[in-house]
């Protein structure tokens, strides 16, 4: 593999299709908060790492104020209370805002996120192993920004928990 990813795997509950692209978008644009615990039920199964650290993929404070959420933040901490694992939401902060990555190809979204993503100096990272949760997986782009802060910041194994995972793209 020319480029190959700074994680430590990827553990999604389903393949992305037409029933996970419309769960996936009726959470982040619908609105409908009460999915993010339904697909936590299914990715929970995939969080059997003891003492992880959840840590939600971050949004950009815009998005969080245009949406009034994150999603991969309600997803970690549902997974969290089913695991009894600990969740730092504040963990990462992107500290860049960004466009918005669907449509976008691999390249292209690996130069936006550059620079977009850091770790909060006072989250607990050093040594320890972080379930990265997102709800889609799809170039690896964003999970290998966040892969990249985390380890320098100490991270033993960075392990991307996703509810769905795209398995072909035309990027790859």
């Amino acid at each position: 593999m020319e480029q190959p990813p700074r994680h430590d795997g990827v553990r999604a509950a389903v393949a992305y299709g037409e029933v996970a692209r419309g769960l996936a978008v009726r959470l982040k644009h619908g609105g409908r908060t009460g999915i993010a615990v339904l697909v936590a039920r299914l990715m929970q199964r995939h969080a059997d790492v003891p003492d992880a650290l959840l840590v939600p993929v971050p949004l950009h404070r815009w998005r969080i104020w245009g949406r009034g959420f994150n999603q991969a933040a309600l997803i970690a901490r549902a997974i969290g209370r089913m695991q009894r694992l600990e969740v730092a939401v504040d963990a990462l902060r992107r500290v860049k805002r960004t466009p918005m990555l669907g449509g976008l190809g691999r390249d292209a979204r690996a130069k936006a996120l550059r620079g977009a993503i850091r770790v909060n100096p006072a989250a607990q990272i050093k040594g320890r192993t972080i379930l990265l949760v997102d709800d889609v997986h799809t170039s690896g782009a964003t999970a290998d920004a966040c892969t990249r802060a985390l380890k320098r910041a100490g991270a033993k194994r960075v392990i991307v928990l996703a509810w769905a995972r795209v398995l072909h793209s035309g990027d790859d």
